[in-house]
């Protein structure tokens, strides 16, 4: 399971309410994309979570496939966006407290280290099989991604 499918919107209950109708609790899910990023029902919301909606959309719902936003690019740059702020020094906490604030997402801590955790395993696999084929630029450059996301 992809962390994506473990990010939740923050108050989704009164994002339904006001829209006038039940969204599901996952942020990725197809269902929450299409309420939310309907122009009219957009425009149901208030201030504040409409300005962090439009915050998302821009930053993560942004490319230029025609399945947009079902093409998998929301996913891999929210993962992206996560791995940053964890090269930036933060804890699990400390992440899931800023995507919070950022666009009214959250996720369970432990749920944040596991996708960390994972993902330094993944780079010191790269790391070995690069280092196996010779490709000493590519071991390098997983082993600085490691040690950064490592802290």
């Amino acid at each position: 399971m992809a962390v994506t499918d473990k990010i939740y919107v923050k108050n989704h209950r009164q994002i339904g309410s006001q829209l006038e109708t039940n969204i599901p609790k996952g942020a990725f899910k197809g269902a929450t994309l299409d309420m939310l990023f309907q122009g009219n029902n957009l425009a149901q919301l208030d201030d504040t979570t409409q300005e962090r909606v439009l915050d998302f959309a821009e930053d993560f719902l942004d490319c230029d496939c025609q399945s947009n936003p079902y093409c998998g690019c929301p996913e891999e740059k929210f993962m992206r966006y996560l791995l940053e702020l964890r090269e930036q020094g933060m804890g699990p906490d400390t992440i899931v407290d800023v995507m919070t604030d950022d666009y009214m997402v959250y996720a369970y801590p432990g749920d944040i280290l596991s996708f960390l955790d994972n993902s330094v395993r993944t780079l010191e696999a790269v790391e070995e099989l690069a280092d196996v084929e010779g490709d000493s630029e590519m071991t390098e450059n997983a082993r600085r991604k490691k040690r950064n996301l490592s802290g």
